[in-house]
């Protein structure tokens, strides 16, 4: 197991349930290829999850993509999709590298979750920021039906309570 501190992060004010999701466009990236899409165009073909997760190359991002295939969050009615501040490469590799069916956007800047108020700055990394994990409900007006955002690093929800909160039951 590896040894690390668990930190508390700064209070955020991010998007509520209620809110509307911020729009994006972001290449949305699977095992294949990628694209640019945009999220109100993504939401249009029916209620999303967005699963925003540090860079790929960091244990909480596989831990998650690992829980939520295992859970069957690929076969749900729901599309979920992820965002990450890696590049469409390193999102591509840790796609195929993992036989994920998920497709992810790739915001390397971190612009998104500054938008949606959840982006977090690296300790000792001035300039660098990655988003802290978190779960948006969105529907097809764009509008937020359930949120999830971790408020310690590294924090993982239960994922029982979660689907609840987000309306998958």
């Amino acid at each position: 197991m590896p040894e690390f501190e668990v930190v508390s992060l700064e209070s955020t004010d991010h998007v509520e349930p209620g809110d509307d999701a911020p729009e994006f466009t972001r290449p949305l990236v699977n095992d294949e290829y990628w694209t640019d899409r945009s999220l109100s165009g993504l939401v249009a073909e029916g209620r999303t999850i967005l699963v925003f997760t540090p860079m790929t190359g960091s244990f909480l991002a596989k831990y998650v993509w690992d829980e939520l295939h295992e859970r069957g969050w690929d076969d749900r009615e729901e599309r979920v999709v992820g965002l990450t501040a890696s590049t469409p490469y390193g999102v591509k590799r840790f796609l195929e590298a993992n036989d994920y069916p998920f497709a992810l956007f790739a915001d390397p800047g971190n612009e998104v979750a500054r938008a949606y108020g959840i982006a977090h700055d690296l300790d000792g990394m001035a300039g660098i920021s990655e988003p802290r994990l978190a779960f948006f409900a969105i529907d097809e007006q764009r509008t937020i039906e359930g949120a999830w955002v971790a408020t310690e690093w590294p924090e993982f929800p239960e994922y029982d309570a979660l689907e609840s909160e987000l309306g998958l039951e």
